[in-house]
Protein backbone atom coordinates (compact mmCIF):
# COMPACT_ATOMS: atom_id res chain seq x y z
CA UNK A 1 0.00 0.00 0.00
CA UNK A 2 1.23 3.48 -0.79
CA UNK A 3 -0.21 6.91 -0.14
CA UNK A 4 0.04 8.72 -3.46
CA UNK A 5 -0.83 12.14 -1.97
CA UNK A 6 2.24 14.33 -1.91
CA UNK A 7 3.29 15.81 1.44
CA UNK A 8 3.63 19.27 -0.07
CA UNK A 9 -0.08 19.29 -0.99
CA UNK A 10 -1.32 18.87 2.57
CA UNK A 11 -2.79 21.98 4.13
CA UNK A 12 -3.80 23.46 0.77
CA UNK A 13 -7.28 22.03 0.50
CA UNK A 14 -9.99 24.26 -0.95
CA UNK A 15 -12.94 21.92 -1.61
CA UNK A 16 -14.16 18.35 -1.62
CA UNK A 17 -16.01 17.34 -4.80
CA UNK A 18 -18.40 14.40 -4.91
CA UNK A 19 -19.85 12.70 -7.99
CA UNK A 20 -22.68 10.15 -7.78
CA UNK A 21 -25.57 8.78 -9.77
CA UNK A 22 -27.64 5.59 -9.29
CA UNK A 23 -27.56 4.65 -5.60
CA UNK A 24 -26.03 8.02 -4.85
CA UNK A 25 -28.53 9.40 -2.36
CA UNK A 26 -27.79 6.59 0.08
CA UNK A 27 -24.09 6.81 -0.72
CA UNK A 28 -24.03 10.54 -0.09
CA UNK A 29 -25.82 10.03 3.21
CA UNK A 30 -23.14 7.60 4.34
CA UNK A 31 -20.26 9.79 3.21
CA UNK A 32 -21.60 13.10 4.53
CA UNK A 33 -22.77 11.46 7.75
CA UNK A 34 -19.18 10.53 8.52
CA UNK A 35 -17.89 14.11 8.25
CA UNK A 36 -17.70 16.52 11.18
CA UNK A 37 -19.69 19.76 11.29
CA UNK A 38 -16.43 21.72 11.58
CA UNK A 39 -15.25 20.55 8.16
CA UNK A 40 -12.65 23.14 7.06
CA UNK A 41 -13.75 23.19 3.39
CA UNK A 42 -17.01 23.19 1.41
CA UNK A 43 -18.37 20.06 -0.27
CA UNK A 44 -19.63 20.44 -3.86
CA UNK A 45 -21.89 17.64 -5.10
CA UNK A 46 -22.99 16.58 -8.58
CA UNK A 47 -25.66 13.92 -8.10
CA UNK A 48 -27.65 12.94 -11.18
CA UNK A 49 -31.22 14.14 -10.52
CA UNK A 50 -34.54 13.78 -12.32
CA UNK A 51 -35.19 17.12 -14.02
CA UNK A 52 -38.91 16.35 -14.37
CA UNK A 53 -39.77 16.69 -10.70
CA UNK A 54 -38.82 18.75 -7.66
CA UNK A 55 -35.95 17.24 -5.72
CA UNK A 56 -36.05 16.40 -2.00
CA UNK A 57 -32.32 15.71 -1.82
CA UNK A 58 -31.58 18.52 0.65
CA UNK A 59 -34.21 17.37 3.15
CA UNK A 60 -33.04 13.77 2.82
CA UNK A 61 -29.35 14.53 3.33
CA UNK A 62 -29.97 16.95 6.20
CA UNK A 63 -31.19 13.96 8.20
CA UNK A 64 -27.87 12.19 7.67
CA UNK A 65 -25.23 14.84 8.35
CA UNK A 66 -24.22 17.57 10.78
CA UNK A 67 -23.08 19.69 7.84
CA UNK A 68 -25.28 22.44 6.41
CA UNK A 69 -26.87 21.31 3.12
CA UNK A 70 -28.36 23.49 0.38
CA UNK A 71 -29.06 23.58 -3.33
CA UNK A 72 -26.32 25.63 -4.95
CA UNK A 73 -27.25 29.05 -6.32
CA UNK A 74 -25.51 31.00 -9.03
CA UNK A 75 -23.00 33.37 -7.42
CA UNK A 76 -22.66 31.45 -4.14
CA UNK A 77 -19.26 31.76 -2.54
CA UNK A 78 -18.64 28.33 -0.99
CA UNK A 79 -18.30 28.28 2.79
CA UNK A 80 -16.54 25.68 4.92
CA UNK A 81 -18.83 23.12 6.52
CA UNK A 82 -21.54 23.53 3.87
CA UNK A 83 -22.64 21.04 1.21
CA UNK A 84 -23.68 22.59 -2.12
CA UNK A 85 -25.84 20.33 -4.30
CA UNK A 86 -26.20 20.90 -8.03
CA UNK A 87 -29.92 21.54 -8.66
CA UNK A 88 -31.92 19.56 -11.24
CA UNK A 89 -31.18 20.39 -14.89
CA UNK A 90 -28.18 22.59 -14.06
CA UNK A 91 -24.47 21.91 -14.19
CA UNK A 92 -22.66 23.16 -11.09
CA UNK A 93 -19.33 24.80 -11.92
CA UNK A 94 -16.70 26.91 -10.16
CA UNK A 95 -15.62 30.24 -11.63
CA UNK A 96 -11.99 31.35 -11.65
CA UNK A 97 -12.59 33.56 -8.62
CA UNK A 98 -14.03 30.69 -6.61
CA UNK A 99 -17.74 31.53 -6.85
CA UNK A 100 -20.26 28.97 -8.06
CA UNK A 101 -22.11 29.11 -11.35
CA UNK A 102 -25.08 27.17 -12.69
CA UNK A 103 -25.32 26.48 -16.40
CA UNK A 104 -27.57 24.75 -18.91
CA UNK A 105 -24.76 23.69 -21.18
CA UNK A 106 -25.24 20.39 -23.01
CA UNK A 107 -25.70 17.18 -21.05
CA UNK A 108 -22.69 15.00 -20.27
CA UNK A 109 -23.39 11.28 -20.67
CA UNK A 110 -27.05 12.30 -20.94
CA UNK A 111 -26.93 13.94 -17.49
CA UNK A 112 -27.37 17.51 -16.26
CA UNK A 113 -26.11 18.03 -13.61
CA UNK A 114 -23.01 15.98 -14.34
CA UNK A 115 -19.72 15.44 -12.55
CA UNK A 116 -17.28 16.31 -15.34
CA UNK A 117 -18.15 20.04 -15.55
CA UNK A 118 -17.86 20.35 -11.76
CA UNK A 119 -14.57 18.49 -11.49
CA UNK A 120 -12.99 20.25 -14.46
CA UNK A 121 -13.98 23.76 -13.43
CA UNK A 122 -13.07 23.23 -9.77
CA UNK A 123 -9.68 21.82 -10.72
CA UNK A 124 -9.03 24.87 -12.87
CA UNK A 125 -10.14 27.23 -10.07
CA UNK A 126 -8.50 25.50 -7.10
CA UNK A 127 -5.60 23.51 -8.57
CA UNK A 128 -4.03 21.10 -6.05
CA UNK A 129 -6.56 22.16 -3.39
CA UNK A 130 -9.20 19.77 -4.76
CA UNK A 131 -10.13 16.35 -3.41
CA UNK A 132 -12.45 14.62 -5.88
CA UNK A 133 -14.58 11.64 -4.84
CA UNK A 134 -16.42 9.35 -7.27
CA UNK A 135 -19.18 7.20 -5.79
CA UNK A 136 -21.75 4.74 -7.14
CA UNK A 137 -23.23 5.30 -10.60
CA UNK A 138 -24.04 3.59 -13.87
CA UNK A 139 -22.08 5.44 -16.55
CA UNK A 140 -18.65 6.98 -17.07
CA UNK A 141 -19.43 10.50 -15.82
CA UNK A 142 -16.56 11.76 -13.69
CA UNK A 143 -13.76 9.98 -15.54
CA UNK A 144 -12.87 13.01 -17.64
CA UNK A 145 -13.05 15.21 -14.55
CA UNK A 146 -10.76 12.86 -12.62
CA UNK A 147 -8.09 13.34 -15.27
CA UNK A 148 -8.37 17.11 -14.95
CA UNK A 149 -8.18 16.99 -11.14
CA UNK A 150 -4.97 14.96 -11.33
CA UNK A 151 -3.53 17.13 -14.11
CA UNK A 152 -3.92 20.13 -11.79
CA UNK A 153 -2.30 18.38 -8.83
CA UNK A 154 -5.44 17.38 -6.93
CA UNK A 155 -6.31 14.14 -5.15
CA UNK A 156 -8.83 11.50 -6.24
CA UNK A 157 -10.72 9.01 -4.07
CA UNK A 158 -13.02 6.40 -5.62
CA UNK A 159 -15.54 4.05 -4.05
CA UNK A 160 -14.41 0.47 -4.61
CA UNK A 161 -16.27 -0.71 -7.74
CA UNK A 162 -16.44 -4.19 -6.24
CA UNK A 163 -18.56 -3.00 -3.31
CA UNK A 164 -20.39 -0.05 -4.91
CA UNK A 165 -24.14 -0.46 -5.47
CA UNK A 166 -23.58 0.46 -9.14
CA UNK A 167 -20.02 0.10 -10.39
CA UNK A 168 -20.06 2.02 -13.71
CA UNK A 169 -18.81 5.42 -12.53
CA UNK A 170 -16.24 4.09 -10.04
CA UNK A 171 -14.93 1.56 -12.57
CA UNK A 172 -14.55 4.26 -15.26
CA UNK A 173 -12.71 6.51 -12.78
CA UNK A 174 -10.32 3.73 -11.76
CA UNK A 175 -9.79 2.95 -15.44
CA UNK A 176 -8.20 6.37 -15.97
CA UNK A 177 -5.19 5.31 -13.92
CA UNK A 178 -5.42 8.68 -12.16
CA UNK A 179 -6.81 7.57 -8.80
CA UNK A 180 -5.05 7.92 -5.45
CA UNK A 181 -7.32 5.81 -3.23
CA UNK A 182 -9.91 3.08 -3.84
CA UNK A 183 -11.99 2.36 -0.74
CA UNK A 184 -15.28 0.91 0.47
CA UNK A 185 -17.84 3.69 0.90
CA UNK A 186 -17.75 3.70 4.70
CA UNK A 187 -13.98 4.27 4.71
CA UNK A 188 -14.01 7.41 2.56
CA UNK A 189 -15.15 9.90 5.24
CA UNK A 190 -12.42 8.84 7.71
CA UNK A 191 -9.83 9.25 4.96
CA UNK A 192 -11.16 12.72 4.08
CA UNK A 193 -11.03 13.70 7.75
CA UNK A 194 -7.42 12.65 8.01
CA UNK A 195 -6.35 14.39 4.79
CA UNK A 196 -8.12 17.63 5.71
CA UNK A 197 -6.57 17.68 9.18
CA UNK A 198 -3.06 16.91 8.05
CA UNK A 199 -0.81 19.95 7.72
CA UNK A 200 2.05 20.42 5.29
CA UNK A 201 4.93 18.12 6.15
CA UNK A 202 2.59 15.51 7.67
CA UNK A 203 3.72 12.01 8.47
CA UNK A 204 3.20 10.81 4.90
CA UNK A 205 2.30 7.29 6.05
CA UNK A 206 -0.23 5.11 4.21
CA UNK A 207 -3.82 5.51 5.35
CA UNK A 208 -5.01 2.27 6.94
CA UNK A 209 -7.21 0.25 4.60
CA UNK A 210 -6.47 2.40 1.55
CA UNK A 211 -5.07 1.07 -1.68
CA UNK A 212 -4.24 2.58 -5.04
CA UNK A 213 -5.65 0.91 -8.13
CA UNK A 214 -3.68 -1.95 -9.66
Amino acid sequence: MQNRVRDEDHGRWEAVLVASSAGGIQGLGTLLGGLEAALPVPVLVAQHLNRARETRIVAILERSTALAVKLAEDGDRPRAGTVYIAPPDRHLCVRAGGTLSLTREERVNFARPAADPLFESAAQAYGPGVIGCVLTGTDSDGARGVREVKARGGTVIVEDPGTAEFHGMPKAAVGTGQVDFVLPLEDIAPLLTRLLRQDAGGDGQPVPGSHPPA
